[in-house]
């Protein structure tokens, strides 16, 4: 399982012209299908008098759920190469529309692929690429007595603190990258008396 990917920062744009056909470009960073689908809407309602707006997405760290549209051009010339460029950046929690103005002469298979592919590079070719991690939780309890022993693990380890309560019991939510989850637990189940509660 990874415990990193690479995504864009923030949304970019690119354009690119074949035989006054104009594609307009543009790469969002996205988490869900629900997104997707909000953008997809979004922008093909801000570009209503366009002729196609494609589009392709890759979700998820492990890159296995996604998906290419090819609204209305012929098969395979649209959403199979934009995805081609997400894939040949690596790139997931990604959607790309491309957005078509048709400027009366047909390019043909061969040349909307290329076209398509271009535009989707244009956009990614502005956009800033950031790595994150996949980060895991850990939810635990502990008596008050025991607060310095968790607290020189989390120093040492430098998980996020999510959330703490200090109520009869000492209850603490911490975050870490996916990679180093067995080893914070491990330390963590070697403070006396201490409870994974999730």
């Amino acid at each position: 399982m990874p415990d990193s990917f690479k995504t864009i920062a923030f949304i970019a744009e690119g354009t690119y012209s074949e035989k006054r056909s104009k594609f307009l470009a543009f790469a969002i960073p996205v988490t869900t299908v629900d997104e997707v689908k909000q953008y997809v809407a979004e922008y093909q309602k801000r570009y209503y008098d366009a002729r196609h707006a494609c589009y392709a997405y890759m979700l998820g760290a492990e890159r296995t759920e996604f998906r290419a549209n090819d609204n209305g051009e012929p098969s395979g010339t649209a959403g199979k190469p934009i995805l081609g460029q997400i894939n040949s950046y690596g790139l997931t929690n990604i959607l790309i529309i491309v957005v078509r103005y048709f400027g009366g002469i047909k390019l043909g298979t061969s040349g909307l692929i290329v076209a398509y592919r271009q535009a989707a590079i244009e956009a990614l070719e502005q956009a800033t690429i950031v790595e994150r991690t996949v980060d895991d939780d850990i939810t635990f309890a502990f008596e008050f007595p025991m607060m310095n022993a968790v607290m020189k693990v989390v120093k040492d380890m430098n998980p996020q603190i999510i959330s703490q309560g200090y109520d009869t019991d000492c209850t603490m939510t911490l975050r870490i990258r996916r990679g180093l989850m067995p080893q914070l637990r491990e330390r963590l189940l070697k403070v006396d008396g201490l409870q994974v509660t999730e």
